[in-house]
């Protein structure tokens, strides 16, 4: 069993930064790939970015790429989502989940394949 809590969202203007945060705990932790997906009102849960257990593979949607980064920390049991240059179609509610079955390269961006997921943190961006 993996619980995953986030923290770090807010209110911040256009052009501005957020890091958020996700503290695991559970014994698996460090053989979980981790991802990052985001649901604003009205619309779909989607993907955001992920990295494998072992930190060396990570993956982004197009719509974050180059503004976002995704990292952890074996230490901690936290993984991080560094958000730069927001913008306002990036408000929604951010999820982090835990893929329990990856292998050490495995980043997917598939939502089906995470078997944990936090309660959310919202984040919005003003224009």
């Amino acid at each position: 069993q993996v619980q995953l809590v986030e923290s770090g969202g807010g209110l911040v203007q256009a052009g501005g930064s957020l890091r958020l945060s996700c503290a695991a705990s559970g014994r698996t932790f460090s053989s979980c790939a981790m991802g990052w997906f985001r649901q604003a009102p009205g619309k779909e849960r989607e993907f955001v970015a992920a990295i494998s257990w072992s930190g060396g593979n990570t993956v982004y949607a197009d719509s974050v790429k180059g503004r976002f980064t995704i990292s952890r920390d074996h230490t901690k049991n936290t993984v991080y989502l560094q958000m730069n240059s927001l913008k306002p179609e990036d408000t929604a509610v951010y999820y982090c989940a835990a893929d329990e079955t990856s292998s050490w390269w495995d980043a997917t961006s598939e939502t089906d394949e995470y078997d944990y997921w936090g309660q959310g943190t919202q984040v919005t961006v003003s224009s």
